[in-house]
């Protein structure tokens, strides 16, 4: 059977300040990606999503970024690549404290916004996030876009890859995705969200935003939290996923 993991950005509040509705969402995935403070989240926060995650046994993952907190992390940015691989295994640390504390620990890492899409060409950025894992003394699975130089310099360090898609995305022909500041470049339709879930876990192909069909074969979908109705499309994702054969489950 096939079968695929399904996570999501969560944690992504500050202060009294709420984004995702991380309660309800982990009733759903498989795998929390946990914003770090650094684009998003704060020590309380960061606790909260542990406990809930840990007493959900969904798998607890750093989401890192760049030090971003005024731009949520989207902002290009230009960080050398030593004081980088310090900030993320900074990040990881942190969340490693809430995660053991909460009777889990952090299965994977993930980057977040520009730091994502920058690692998926950028050898130099890439090799750093890659030396922050390292740094933080883990060897950990890294999560990221297929073909992007991340998870080629990743599986060179000896870190287990992670291949990830996602369904309210759209993509460029190349296989990466389409800019955010370009028109489309996220999906709304919750039915064509759906429908590209299933296409993506069992085809591992999906609709590019010229029309063309793409391979893009992947281990782990993302259900992005910020979007509105994100947890009951999360819900439809997952109901049509396993009514279409395809089981849901952690990769870590």
């Amino acid at each position: 059977m096939t079968s695929i993991d399904l996570n999501a950005d969560l944690g992504e509040g500050f202060g009294r300040w709420r984004l995702t509705d991380d309660e309800q969402l982990l009733t759903v995935v498989t795998s929390a990606n946990v914003a770090c403070g650094f684009h998003a989240g704060d020590a309380a926060t960061m606790r909260r999503v542990c406990e809930l995650a840990a007493g959900r046994e969904v798998r607890i993952g750093a989401q890192v970024s760049y030090r971003d907190l005024a731009g949520f992390g989207r902002r290009a940015m230009d960080v050398p690549p030593a004081e980088l691989a310090a900030e993320v295994a900074y990040q990881i640390g942190a969340l490693e404290v809430f995660a053991r504390a909460a009777g889990s620990r952090v299965s994977y890492v993930k980057p977040h916004g520009a730091l994502y899409n920058r690692v998926v060409h950028d050898e130099e950025q890439a090799g750093a996030v890659v030396d922050g894992v390292l740094l933080a003394g883990a060897t950990l699975p890294v999560l990221g876009l297929p073909g992007s130089r991340l998870l080629e310099l990743a599986g060179k360090a000896g870190l287990p890859t992670v291949t990830e898609a996602f369904a309210d995305r759209a993509y460029t022909e190349q296989g990466t995705l389409v800019p955010r500041g370009q028109d489309g470049a996220v999906v709304t339709d919750p039915e064509a969200v759906v429908e590209r879930s299933v296409s993506l876990a069992r085809l591992g192909e999906v609709t590019s935003h010229s029309g063309a069909r793409i391979e893009v074969r992947a281990r782990s979908l993302c259900l992005h939290g910020d979007t509105p109705g994100a947890v009951d499309l999360a819900r439809r994702v997952r109901e049509r996923l396993e009514t279409s054969g395809v089981r849901v489950e952690a990769f870590a």
